[in-house]
This record gives structure tokens, sequence and C-alpha cells, in this order.
């Protein structure tokens, strides 16, 4: 069965015109309409009911899409929602919660049975399967990521590159030397999630840009995976003074573990986290930490989808990334020259 991309493409025209045609929203040259019409009487392109109820009349819902998934910290993500449900109610809109796993399967359904007016994806990987379905589909949506191809969407999030230059450049300009970087779990690089990989991307640049001395270990959210990850840098780098620890669930365990250890914090051992202000200041000692801004992420999600509404779907799309903010606290401290 033919779809509305397919008549797009068959056209030589954008999903959004065929929209357009269809819809009488906006003007159309009357050769691009011959055309349209022409592709869609060749194809047999029937519109969907759904899809038509979604152009001429609004739910006042949106949905938002989020991830159940072991490998990632289900507290951010609620702060996320938190954020697009406090946003969108003071737009008038009601929030539609709906999870990754329902996949492109899972955005057909909302789109052709019209429940929602717009669309949140967040848990974005480089090459996401579902923004294919998601451009064809006409339907306004927001990005709380950005893939490796965004032309055409609207995407907000932490400047994730910058952060990860951000933890490596305070603990060299302490004095670190040897640092090590305690990432996500394997899962969240096989998926080559955006956010995990473009932090790394930023940690690696930063060290070699400052001639220090990295390593890499991912880790699991539990005790055991987080007891195995520092065992093997303290065993293969001993002189490492310098943790960067993005895995929000696995800082108490690490926190305890370096005690265990003999390495106290921040004599022997700084840390920075990449983690809500929340658990930052419940640690004992405080970390400095780059926050992560999951609330205002879905606050800004929603107003980009407030433009697409109010412009009818039109406008390029924008990628708005939020400048990484450190906040020193009582986990680093100066390395003197020499000392080990």
């Amino acid at each position: 069965m033919a779809t509305l991309d397919d008549v797009a493409k068959h056209a030589g025209v954008a999903a959004s015109t065929v929209s357009y045609v269809l819809s009488g929203k906006r003007p159309v040259s009357e050769e691009t309409r011959r055309r349209v019409l022409s592709s869609i009487a060749l194809l047999n392109y029937h519109p969907n009911a759904g899809a038509r109820a979604l152009a001429s009349a609004r739910s006042n819902v949106l949905a938002l899409f989020v991830p159940l998934r072991p490998d990632l910290y289900v507290p951010v993500m609620m702060e996320i929602a938190i954020g697009v449900t406090t946003a969108a109610r003071a737009h008038g809109y009601d929030v539609l919660l709906l999870t990754n796993e329902e996949g492109t399967a899972g955005i057909k359904r909302v789109v052709s049975s019209a429940r929602a007016d717009a669309v949140i994806l967040t848990d974005i990987t480089l090459h996401d399967e579902r923004i294919p379905t998601l451009r064809s589909s006409g339907v306004p949506a927001a990005l709380i990521g950005v893939p490796a191809d965004p032309t055409d969407l609207d995407c907000v999030d932490l400047d994730f590159v910058a952060a990860g230059r951000s933890c490596v450049e305070h603990l060299a300009g302490l004095g670190h030397r040897e640092i090590a970087f305690i990432g996500e779990s394997e899962a969240l690089y096989r998926r080559h999630v955006g956010f995990a990989e473009r932090t790394l991307d930023g940690v690696r640049t930063a060290a070699a840009d400052a001639g220090v001395g990295l390593v890499h270990r991912p880790c699991e959210s539990s005790f055991e995976a987080a007891a195995g990850a520092l065992a093997r840098i303290l065993e293969e780098r001993p002189r490492t003074t310098g943790l960067i620890i993005q895995n929000e669930a696995v800082i108490p365990s690490m926190l305890s573990l370096l005690r265990t250890a003999g390495r106290a914090v921040p004599e022997d051992v700084s840390i920075v986290a990449l983690c809500p202000d929340q658990i930052a200041e419940q640690t004992s000692p405080r970390l400095t930490s780059l926050t992560m801004p999951a609330t205002e992420l879905g606050t800004r999600a929603v107003a980009a989808l407030m433009r697409r509404l109010r412009e009818d779907g039109a406008g390029s799309g924008r990628v708005e990334l939020l400048p990484p903010v450190l906040t020193a606290r009582g986990s680093t401290t100066t390395r003197e020259s020499g000392e080990q």
C-alpha cells in the first residue's frame, strides 16, 4: 500500500506539500498540485482517515515516547516527563505516555488514530529507525536528543560533546594527568545512543588536547559491575587520580568502593559526575558535577512543538543544544605537580 512518503517521492516534492494538497491548508502552485494528484492516482494512494482528522482538528494531546530499559537511569527520564507534562498543561495540552519499545509501530498507531497533535521522542540513537517513519507521517515532532542527521527536525539536548570536554578540562586544570571515564552500560554504546557517544567523543578529544592519559570503562548499573570496573582501573592504571562518572546509578557504589580501597576523595582521587544536582548534593563529599537539565529539556521540547503547531508544521527544523554548566564542589581538588 502506497504511503504519503511514496507519493512525495514520486511527485518530487516534500511530504508536507502532499499534505497541503490534500488538506488545502496552504496554497500550492497549480502545476505542483496537478503533479501530486497524478502521483496519488498512479500509486492508488488512499489518505488515512486518522491522518485527515489530525490535519483538520486538534486533540490537544501530545504523545511522549519514553524508554523503559534496564540500561537507562529512570529518574532522569521521569524528570523529562515532568517537564513535558508541566509545560504541556500550561499550553492547554494533555500528555499521552507511550514506551519506546513500541518503535515505529507506536508512531504509526498514534498518527493513524489521530490521538495526538504532535509527538516527542526520547532515547535517540544516531541512526534512529523511528525517524523515517516520523518524517513520512507529517506529524509535528520534537526530539530530546540529536540523531546523526537532524535535517528538518526539531531537536533539543544538552551539548554532550562540550560536557565531556568540560569534565576533562576541569580535572586537567587541577593537575590530574591520568583520568578514567566510567561511562554508561555497554548496551548504550552498542545501540549508538547519541548522548553516550557524544560525551565519549568530548572526553577523548579533550584528553588528547590536554595530553592527559585516559581509559574508558563502560559500566552496568550494579554494585558488582562498578566493583569490576574500578578494580580493573586501579590494577591497570594505578596512577589514575581523576574519575569522570556518567552512569548516575553507580555513583554511591563507586564512593563506597573507593573508601574500601583506601582511596580518599578528593585527596587521592577527584571525581566529576554528570548527574542531576540533587544526586551531587546528597553524597559525601558533595560531588563536583555537570548537571543534567532534564526538566528543562522537556520544557523546551514542548516549546518547539508549540512553534511547529503554530506554523502548521511548516518551517525548517532547529537543533538547540544547552551549554553545560559545571559546579565545583568537594569531590575535586588540586593535584600537586609530581604527586602520585
